[in-house]
């Protein structure tokens, strides 16, 4: 007889990014602080079984994992606050490109400089890295990733265009990747047996742009790439970085989740491409647009202030937009979902709030932890 098993998938930005390499490795050996205690507090609160955490600087490659060890097991897993601990004993810092210096200049200077020259922006190399972390086994053997897939080899590419012509040069094309972070395909074996695709990316904020709108065409192009992957057939020209090429098995069950810097209704992007891959016909409709998008309370202390047209119960960033995802496939049956935000005045609200009542990136962070739980045979 086949029983149901509820598993919580969460997308978290933890804010962790810092102004110099190994930063964060040191605060947390030093033992942490404010803000890093209640962003575990926030996480020992919601208790995801799989989860992805975005903006936790690392090395770049992935090859040092041991602030991210540190951080699992010398928080996470230490009960606090009569909470008991939460563990993670598979995590993986996945490579990314941010910070890497490109071997000629982006921005047309004579020669390359971080941040704005990197593959993907930071000033140094792993910056705005991100991790994943599963309570159960994370399957290497099945990983596809996407980090050198070259941006001029997507079909009808959304290429930036400056007053005299293309923004990049042909040089720069024929090495400037598309993602600019990575984009993942990782799956993760369930109680079950059965297997869980994990697509997680974190595309380029649609903002430190000109009339190019270089960063609006990246993050457009970013989110078709994971659009394309997830419809049979239309991701045959993507070729990952084993040289495998094609798109996600149209049979797989999958969760298709980050910080995706794109809001449908509000904010500086490209807005079809986020409505287009919320619309997928591959998606679970009610988590992408029905009754059980992810909300919470906490927006609604911004509405009338950040003049937006989205309602505040979706709103993921204390700027009044929403912009992290956590999107299961079509298959998926979806028990619960919801944003992690309470109003001031809740008991809980000091993990968001300043004593006046407005949105503290110190607190925890400037996005809100977002998830869904779905149903699986066991």
């Amino acid at each position: 007889m086949n029983h149901r098993h509820r598993i919580r998938i969460a997308s978290f930005n933890l804010a962790l990014d810092r102004a110099a390499p190994g930063q964060l490795a040191a605060e947390l050996s030093a033992g942490g602080n404010r803000q890093i205690r209640q962003l575990v507090e926030i996480l020992q609160r919601v208790r995801p079984d799989i989860v992805l955490l975005t903006e936790f600087d690392h090395d770049g490659d992935g090859r040092d994992d041991r602030h991210l060890r540190l951080f699992c097991d010398g928080f996470l897993a230490q009960g606090g606050k009569g909470l008991p601990g939460l563990d993670y004993p598979y995590r993986w810092l996945v490579p990314t490109n941010t910070g890497r210096l490109a071997p000629v200049s982006l921005t047309g200077q004579a020669l390359p400089r971080l941040p704005h020259d990197g593959l993907g922006f930071g000033h140094f190399h792993g910056q705005y890295g991100f991790a994943v972390l599963s309570r159960w086994p994370l399957l290497f053997d099945g990983l596809r990733s996407f980090q050198h897939f070259r941006w001029q080899d997507m079909p009808g590419a959304r290429l930036p265009l400056g007053p005299e012509g293309p923004w990049f040069t042909g040089e720069a094309l024929d090495f400037l990747p598309l993602s600019s972070k990575n984009h993942i395909d990782l799956p993760v074996r369930l109680p079950s047996g059965r297997q869980l695709h994990v697509l997680a990316c974190h595309p380029a904020p649609p903002i430190d742009e000109g009339p190019e709108r270089r960063n609006s065409c990246r993050n457009h192009d970013e989110l078709r790439l994971f659009h394309d992957y997830i419809h049979p057939g239309r991701g045959d020209y993507l070729v990952d970085d084993k040289g495998t090429a094609g798109g996600l098995e149209a049979d797989a069950d999958f969760v298709l989740l980050g910080d995706l810097n794109a809001d449908p209704d509000d904010g500086d992007g490209f807005r079809r491409s986020i409505r287009n891959l919320l619309a997928s016909p591959t998606l679970n409709y009610q988590v992408a647009r029905g009754s059980r998008i992810p909300s919470s309370r906490g927006g609604y202390r911004l509405k009338g202030v950040s003049g937006r047209q989205g309602s505040p119960a979706y709103w993921t960033h204390s700027q009044g937009l929403r912009l992290d995802y956590v999107l299961p496939s079509r298959r998926l049956r979806v028990l619960a979902s919801g944003v992690y935000w309470y109003p001031p005045g809740h008991p809980l609200g000091y993990l968001f709030w300043d004593k006046r009542g407005r949105p503290d990136r110190r607190a925890s962070s400037d996005h809100r932890l977002v998830w869904v739980d779905v149903a699986v045979d066991t």
